[in-house]
């Protein structure tokens, strides 16, 4: 595939109607995109931007910004889902599988721990990023992904609520024993599944 960035004018578009069923239970549908972030957002300049994976690996693996734009990229088009309660329907994403990408190192790991530019993590099973369940995109509508909404790149673990698709990741440290997040650390749920409004802990 191109690794361009493509026009969405293609896609087909879904009938009236059939978003019922696709919104879990105390969320509403949003038609545009609110921004939402811990703190101010991070403009790391595509020269200086890097991902890697450490941790419990046989050989730590990093990546330029141009090396990552080389490796097989993949369409993505997902419904996702806000802790804040609204869900957005169709969204279409470009990047790189998190399969992919471990596929580069040997590890024995059960969690990763997703770290961004200005100290932000967040922590998932292996089970919730491989089998074509997380993606690290760089292109949002067929555009370079801006920076209020993670760019240049995020991760995206669209079955999950969406602080569990950490804006402005930098890279994947793979460990043994769970970590709590940043966001989990402050009372948030540890795995954050929508369908069963896992918002908080103790949901």
């Amino acid at each position: 595939m191109s690794k361009g960035f493509v026009s969405r004018g293609f896609r087909g578009r879904r009938k009236p109607g059939d978003e019922r069923g696709r919104i879990p239970p105390g969320q509403y549908l949003e038609r545009g995109f609110p921004v939402l972030s811990a703190g101010p957002t991070p403009h790391t300049p595509l020269a200086a931007w890097d991902f890697s994976l450490l941790g419990e690996v046989d050989q730590p693996k990093r990546w330029t910004w141009d090396a990552f734009r080389a490796l097989p990229h993949e369409m993505v088009t997902k419904d996702i889902h806000c802790v804040t309660k609204w869900s957005k329907l169709d969204t279409h994403w470009e990047g790189v599988s998190v399969d992919t990408l471990l596929e580069q190192v040997a590890h024995d790991a059960k969690y990763v721990i997703a770290f961004s530019d200005g100290g932000y993590t967040t922590n998932l099973p292996l089970e919730d990023v491989l089998g074509g369940k997380a993606w690290v995109v760089d292109a949002y509508e067929g555009q370079p992904l801006p920076p209020e909404h993670g760019g240049p790149a995020r991760l995206l673990v669209p079955h999950l609520y969406f602080w569990k698709s950490a804006k402005w990741v930098r890279g994947l440290r793979l460990v043994a024993q769970d970590e709590p997040g940043f966001w989990e650390s402050l009372g948030y749920n540890n795995h954050g599944d929508p369908w069963k409004e896992e918002r908080y802990r103790g949901d």
